[in-house]
């Protein structure tokens, strides 16, 4: 059975005013709170952490029905559950029980269908169903709060943005553009509600700091960073989401408050472009101009082998078009084929593994008369600093559509 608990996320706007005193709980006795809910503790750690609304925690729990009958539990799949305390997530019997206990501690739980199931029929939980859990408090994952930023200065930019210095960070390295930077934050709107967060992803946000990865109040707010450091921004929507903002989450010009945290900095993410100076240029037939950067004695590439290619694109004023680099990867091309703009195609069959090489291609062997508007104007000169990373000889075999 499908771990019935997590059935209802969101059904329940929970109130955490459940009309309870706090009391000293001993083991082994029976109480009872102004909700109907009933416990008994079996195991108390008053010492251990003690959960709270807006954590994390991770429980261990078996469900019967109050005939005995048991319709659910969490050790059989070998992993508790993890949910939100408080925000809704699970019943309201569980919302309250677990706010009861420390990490470490096992209770008795008997929930009235008032703060359980009501009148739904849950299949193997009848309408009306009084439940019974053995439940187990195995982790918590202390909520994020706001960052405390009273008697503190704001720093205020010609740009609109303002920010606050809440934590030095350590050592002398500072973020800037062409970084990518590793960001721990949560999202706040002018009202203090949470829209987001880093902590309840994957991790850290990485990103290419002046890549245009984000919105323009971060490009801003995470410059000369050190790791480390925390700081409030202070984001007016014009450098946030815009006149229209990014419905449901973010409203029409809302103004937005990022508490963010730099948790690591590598330096110059995008190589700076080639310097070719005193380096010779070789035209070709078509037009298509190339330097080479550097010389090896691998093998040359021919036709029907298959390249990987690291490179930066950029236009002719020198700002970047795009970058393999930013995304942490590389471009695969078939020498002699179609797969790519004829000037990448035909370039590779002048280099070797191993080899640099800055790349002018005229808009004739790039994306022609018409460019590829909005981000490539008509007739673009582009140039690129090519490395190629990796060479596999012969035909990569490409599936066909039907």
């Amino acid at each position: 059975m499908k771990n019935i608990l997590v059935i209802l996320l969101l059904v329940f706007s929970v109130s955490l005013a459940y009309g309870q005193k706090k009391q000293k709980i001993k083991k082994g006795k029976e109480y009872t709170s102004g909700s109907g809910l009933k416990y008994i503790f079996f195991d108390i750690n008053k010492k251990a952490e003690k959960a709270d609304s807006g954590d994390v925690v991770y429980v261990h729990y078996i469900g019967k029905l109050s005939d005995g009958t048991q319709f659910d539990e969490s050790y059989s799949r070998k992993s508790p559950l993890k949910f939100q305390l408080g925000v809704g997530r699970v019943i309201k019997g569980w919302d309250e029980g677990i706010q009861l206990m420390h990490v470490g501690d096992s209770a008795l739980l008997t929930i009235p269908p008032e703060i359980g199931y009501g009148e739904r029929d849950m299949g193997q939980i009848p309408p009306n169903s009084t439940l019974i859990f053995t439940v187990k408090l195995v982790k918590i994952e202390k909520a994020i709060k706001p960052y405390n930023v009273a008697g503190l200065d704001t720093i205020s930019l010609d740009s609109g943005l303002k920010y606050i210095l809440v934590k030095k960070g350590k050592g002398k390295l500072k973020s800037k553009d062409g970084d990518r930077v590793s960001v721990n934050y949560v999202g706040y709107l002018s009202t203090g509600k949470k829209f987001d967060a880093s902590y309840d992803r994957s991790g850290p946000l990485s990103m290419v700091l002046g890549r245009h990865q984000v919105i323009k109040g971060w490009e801003m707010g995470l410059q000369k960073m050190t790791v480390g450091e925390k700081r409030r921004l202070i984001i007016p929507y014009q450098l946030a989401y815009g006149e229209k903002g990014r419905k449901p989450t973010i409203p029409a010009k809302a103004e937005l408050v990022f508490d963010v945290e730099m948790v690591a900095i590598a330096p110059d993410a995008i190589p700076k472009p080639y310097d070719v100076s005193g380096l010779d240029t070789t035209t070709t037939k078509t037009g298509l101009k190339y330097i080479k950067i550097n010389k090896t004695n691998g093998d040359r590439i021919v036709n029907a082998d298959t390249v990987y290619l690291k490179y930066v694109a950029y236009f002719e004023d020198g700002s970047i078009l795009e970058s393999t680099y930013e995304r942490n990867d590389s471009l695969m091309i078939i020498s002699g084929s179609e797969t790519m703009i004829p000037g990448l195609i035909e370039v590779v069959n002048y280099l070797k593994v191993g080899e640099k090489a800055r790349v002018i291609i005229p808009y004739q062997l790039g994306f022609g008369e018409e460019g590829r508007p909005p981000v490539i104007p008509a007739k673009t000169t582009l140039i690129f600093d090519l490395y190629i990373a990796n060479v596999k000889k012969g035909k990569l075999v490409m599936p066909r559509g039907r």
